[in-house]
């Protein structure tokens, strides 16, 4: 499979630093599929088939309770690999759904858990990448756990509009209040009262499927100044 979009993904993703021979085969034994948006493409205790690197396009990993609410652990984009923590502990509790239309490479998990047992350099880029997850889970859980809505609304916007920073440098999270209040863990009233507490302010301008920010410095405050946005 060749591509200069694959091409980028991989220089981008931690597969790049894999023996060079195990990048090739993991390039020949792979599949590229792309989804539509809304496409869940993992559900909660799947049986584990294969990892994916994101070619383009964004993705959020998250749980759901009993109760039908949301929360976003994770957003994926270009040359993140979503799926090594399954590979290499089981299924997971968590759904993996599609925000745009996106492209993902499915690696074969026979292929690259095979070299981890036999190479010591697969195995410890294996477990660098789960502890990047394993550090930007606690750090996204700190949100979630401690933060106000208000200061979880703040960090989801500048996430999602960080990402699709516009060439004039604008800010615009394309997303719902309802999908606010799926990824933050609350519900779409009291998102909806932090958004109009945020317009109020003069921090960002709302419309029906955007969210243009119009003071980054500010609204950066408002969550909590953490790290790894």
């Amino acid at each position: 499979m060749t591509g200069r979009d694959l091409d980028d993904a991989l220089g981008r993703s931690f597969l790049a630093r894999l023996p060079v021979d195990l990048v090739g085969r993991l390039r020949e034994d792979g599949e590229r599929i792309d989804y539509p948006a809304g496409t869940t493409i993992y559900r909660a205790g799947s049986q584990p088939r294969a990892a994916a690197l994101v070619i383009r396009g964004m993705l959020r990993v998250y749980l759901s309770s009993p109760g039908g609410r949301q929360v976003t652990v994770r957003y994926a984009r270009e040359g993140d690999v979503l799926g090594i923590a399954v590979l290499v502990g089981g299924p997971a509790h968590t759904n993996v759904q599609t925000l745009e239309p996106s492209s993902v490479y499915r690696i074969s998990m026979r292929t690259l858990t095979g070299a981890a047992r036999h190479d010591p350099r697969v195995g410890w880029a294996l477990a660098e990448e789960l502890n990047r997850r394993l550090y930007a889970v606690l750090e996204q859980t700190a949100v979630n756990a401690f933060g106000s809505v208000r200061q979880r609304v703040a960090v989801h916007l500048l996430d999602l509009a960080s990402d699709r920073q516009g060439p004039q440098g604008g800010l615009v999270a394309h997303v719902s209040q309802q999908e606010l209040a799926d990824a933050t863990g609350s519900v779409r009233e009291v998102v909806a009262r932090s958004l109009r507490d945020l317009r109020n302010a003069g921090i960002v301008a709302t419309e029906s499927d955007h969210i243009v920010i119009l003071d980054a410095a500010r609204l950066y405050a408002e969550s909590g100044g953490r790290t790894g946005l």
